[in-house]
């Protein structure tokens, strides 16, 4: 038996720069995972076939959840004639602009490596899981990184300051193919700098750091669900010095340099939310 834990990720910066010929966007992205993990157990089978559980009711068992996804492509990429049995601790809000599925994929090729004693390393490992989700490479290192292509080419960066982060869901999902679906890349009116971002991380200067975050797909999801709009303006009136949608939403979250104050504005959110979480960059 083998346990992995799978971070969220929230997005510091947003750039769409221009739609592919693949239909993917090019983008630009300073991404941070934090502590709010998913938890997975992985316990060999008899039987050669790949079994899934979850904590939460609502996530599928088959082909389409990226787990299964993850250990199929194990299996098939080294030949293991081999079962396993993977438990998914559900912690990460589903559907939210958090990665939560791209990183129990990355939680699933890491802890597959180790059980089935495969030998790959991270970047071998994230290699591959480019092949699942464009997400995958950066969750599969954590930390803070710039990535850019469709999100599968990882520049990481040294660790940051262990700020606080306050994030809130409201009760909705929200379809990431949609929302790049809507983007008009020529309307974009400001771009967010990456380079400054990484300037601000590196002095690890939070006043800096919020003034650079930027999400080009704010625009987009607050015009779809002006509640997400609404959540953001709410961070911002209890006190957050800086507040943001996270990647396609509806997360949106706040860095807050105290633990007291990053309390305080999780508390007055919990009327607008049922679900809030206090964690850290991680």
């Amino acid at each position: 038996m083998w346990t992995e834990k799978a971070q969220a990720k929230i997005n510091l910066t947003l750039d769409a720069l221009y739609k592919r010929p693949d239909g993917y966007h090019e983008v630009e992205m300073v991404m941070q995972t934090v502590d709010l993990s998913d938890h997975l157990t992985f316990t060999e089978r008899e039987a050669d076939e790949i079994a899934l559980s979850c904590t939460a009711p609502y996530i599928p068992l088959d082909e389409r959840n990226l787990v299964y996804q993850a250990a199929k492509l194990m299996k098939e990429t080294f030949g293991v004639q081999k079962g396993i049995h993977i438990h998914i601790d559900k912690r990460i809000p589903v559907a939210a602009g958090l990665a939560g599925g791209s990183s129990d994929a990355a939680a699933t090729l890491r802890g597959l490596n180790k059980v089935w004693n495969l030998g790959q390393s991270l970047d071998q490992l994230a290699e591959l899981g480019a092949k699942i989700g464009s997400d995958v490479p950066f969750c599969m290192y954590g930390g803070t990184a710039v990535a850019r292509g469709r999100g599968e080419k990882i520049e990481r960066l040294p660790n940051t300051c262990p700020m606080w982060v306050v994030l809130v869901k409201p009760p909705i999902a929200v379809s990431t193919a949609e929302v790049y679906g809507r983007l008009r890349t020529d309307e974009i009116e400001k771009h967010p700098s990456t380079k400054a971002m990484v300037e601000a991380l590196a002095k690890g200067d939070l006043r800096q750091i919020c003034a650079e975050m930027g999400n080009v797909l704010e625009k987009v999801t607050f015009a779809m669900h002006p509640e997400v709009e609404r959540l953001k303006s709410q961070l911002l009136k209890f006190g957050a010095p800086g507040a943001m949608m996270s990647g396609s939403g509806p997360t949106v979250f706040a860095l807050v340099e105290r633990e007291e104050k990053a309390l305080r504005i999780c508390n007055a959110l919990r009327g607008f939310s049922r679900e809030v979480y206090l964690c850290r960059f991680f």
